[in-house]
């Protein structure tokens, strides 16, 4: 509070300067006027009088002043001003005032930004502890199940073993997701970047699913482009980000199929992954990636996923300085796209 501080300052340099002049003055007056021992005596009471006057007035004035400051602090303390407007010193301690409206402004910004964090959390938790208790309890059911007498039937028990099992690796993808989410937003995620030939890279990543999409009978292509473009990024993670993307344009997409492509465009190259699938409403195109955020709740939970897949990719790409671009069309199909540098 450095105007705080000149304010008390400036008041005793008043009194001060009150007390030199009179000190002055009445010397002045002792040695050109020759004053007896009672005149100067009546002029040092003289003085006195005008110096207490002069004081009480100075001090009636601060104090005023203090008093108001007093109580515009209690306000602030109490939560009891609406807004930095209503925060009010007078013309006299202008500065001052503005000052203490900067700081409240920024302590409203620190309140809300907490509340916000705070909710967050909270929603965080209760969708964590939802996710949990799903397969948790899915498990819990078949093995109570197969406890109470199924296990002597060969058929029921290995398919109720089979339904654990996928629901245990649902339980870890859950976990291995949290872990990553987490290491993201605290900052603990190392990236290494570097040029990497991404045709090479979309290829072996389009093979490794083509399993995946020949189940359901779905075409997965890479369309052609620049066989020796180099891009610039973490390999790795970029990996994480594709296998999601077309993962999802898999889950989602019943008949037809699914494009993975590079265009490119000046010093970039924007890698995209285009379906023919269900498509994204223009209401949930805002939310699909925040976390948690399900297009198809029951498909997605029956297909394995968590949840948090887009979250992540969201959270690499930014990583690289871009942004993921999302058109879709409900009924038609959906294209993720995002660029990196040449």
């Amino acid at each position: 509070m450095s105007n705080l501080k000149k304010y008390f300052f400036f008041s005793k340099r008043i009194i001060l300067v009150i007390y030199s002049v009179t000190t002055f003055l009445i010397i002045l007056f002792s040695y050109f006027f020759n004053l007896t021992i009672i005149q100067l005596l009546g002029t040092i009471l003289f003085f006195a009088i005008l110096d207490s006057v002069l004081i009480f007035i100075i001090s009636k004035s601060r104090k005023d002043e203090l008093l108001t400051i007093k109580n515009v602090i209690e306000r602030i303390r109490t939560n009891s001003f609406n807004s930095a407007d209503e925060i009010k010193l007078g013309n006299d301690l202008k500065e001052l005032e503005e000052e203490i409206k900067s700081m409240f402004l920024r302590t409203q910004n620190d309140i809300t930004n907490l509340k916000r964090l705070e909710q967050v959390r909270t929603e965080f938790l209760g969708n964590v502890s939802h996710e949990l208790r799903t397969p948790i309890f899915a498990i819990q059911g078949y093995i109570e199940t197969l406890l109470d007498g199924a296990i002597n039937d060969e058929n029921v028990n290995k398919s109720f073993l089979q339904k654990a099992i996928q629901h245990t690796n649902n339980l870890n993808n859950l976990l291995n997701d949290l872990i990553n989410i987490s290491m993201i937003e605290s900052g603990q995620m190392l990236m290494s970047f570097r040029y990497f030939n991404v045709h090479e890279f979309l290829e072996g990543i389009v093979h490794e699913l083509k399993p995946v999409a020949e189940k359901k009978n779905l075409e997965l292509n890479l369309v052609e482009f620049n066989p020796t473009l180099q891009l610039f990024g973490d390999k790795q993670r970029l990996k994480q980000v594709m296998t999601n993307l077309i993962q999802n344009a898999l889950k989602y997409t019943e008949t037809g199929k699914v494009d993975v492509g590079v265009v490119e465009e000046g010093s970039n190259g924007r890698i995209f992954v285009r379906d023919t699938g269900i498509g994204i409403s223009p209401n949930e195109i805002n939310r699909i990636f925040e976390r948690f955020y399900r297009v198809d709740k029951d498909r997605s939970r029956e297909m394995g996923g968590t949840g948090l897949g887009l979250a992540i990719v969201k959270h690499i790409v930014d990583a690289h300085g871009s942004k993921v671009e999302l058109v879709s069309h409900l009924g038609k199909g959906s294209e993720f796209s995002f660029g990196l540098k040449k």
